[in-house]
């Protein structure tokens, strides 16, 4: 395969993190945004299997970050299973473009997050997205390039699973400030977030640390915390990996729902404040 051919811009002589990537050896340049944009951090959530509750972390830890009087924005990457706009109720109507006509405008939600999602340009939400790995990776690096993002504090990208195209865009193209790992109880994750964790390795990207998402239901009644996927391994995978856990959070019905009617800024905030206070730690 020859470097034109390669999506990843590695040599013919390497995969996508051999000892020849140019990524690792700063041989990509990074993506510049564009004229009149200002990010001062860019936060990339990701996991290495789906069905762990990504996209609802980065909604949390967005709404957090607002919270506290921050500028704060989402990319949603995940671009053939965008849940960000309806997550935040943000209606698929189409976005706006900048004076010059050459830029695209970032929706708002009701408390001012602000986002861009392969949703909020399809004609209708249950559109599907069928395009090839360089179709999505280049979508993503366009959600960077081509959006106006007026002074963001904090830019979360919002990755689909796994270690594919579009995570390693944003890895060698995108200059991340940071990545945070999502997870779940069960023990095939510890092995999952391995894979996440050797990935950002060998793209030398900082691991801010670990969240463990659906770590427990509290019984309604006596306030116990029940283990419903079994007993949770991430404080062995975070000490095995030499990171920082960020936080547990619930299993909450309540939440499931906040997501499904797109109030996801009415959820309580209480057990992601001290990731949040991690990713505000950056400034």
């Amino acid at each position: 395969m020859s470097e034109q051919e390669n999506p990843s811009g590695c040599s013919s002589n390497c995969s996508s993190c051999g000892s020849n990537c140019p990524s690792r050896q700063g041989g990509i340049p990074k993506s510049k945004l564009a004229p009149g944009s200002s990010v001062k951090k860019l936060i990339g959530v990701v996991s290495g299997k789906g069905g762990v509750g990504k996209s609802t972390v980065t909604s949390l830890l967005a709404c957090g970050t607002n919270r506290d009087g921050f500028r704060t924005g989402i990319i949603d990457a995940d671009i053939t299973g965008p849940s960000i706009p309806k997550a935040f109720g943000i209606a698929n109507d189409g976005i706006g473009i900048s004076e010059d006509g050459k830029l695209m405008l970032p929706d708002r939600s009701a408390n001012g997050v602000e986002i861009i999602s392969t949703n909020l340009l399809l004609e209708n939400e249950t559109d599907p997205v069928i395009w090839r790995g360089a179709m999505i990776a280049g979508a993503v690096k366009q959600f960077w390039e081509e959006v106006l993002w007026k002074e963001i504090d904090f830019l979360f990208v919002d990755m689909p699973p796994g270690t594919g195209d579009v995570p390693l865009t944003v890895f060698q193209s995108l200059p991340l400030d940071g990545i945070i790992i999502v997870s779940s109880p069960q023990e095939l994750v510890s092995m999952i977030v391995t894979k996440a964790v050797n990935m950002a390795k060998k793209m030398n990207i900082p691991i801010l640390g670990l969240i463990e998402n659906m770590s427990y239901l509290l019984c309604p009644h006596c306030g116990e915390k029940i283990q419903v996927f079994g007993e949770s391994h991430i404080e062995e995978a975070a000490e095995r990996e030499g990171l920082r856990l960020l936080a547990k959070l619930p299993l909450d019905p309540k939440n499931a729902e906040y997501m499904d009617c797109g109030a996801v800024e009415s959820i309580d905030l209480s057990p992601i404040n001290d990731a949040v206070r991690a990713v505000e730690a950056l400034l």
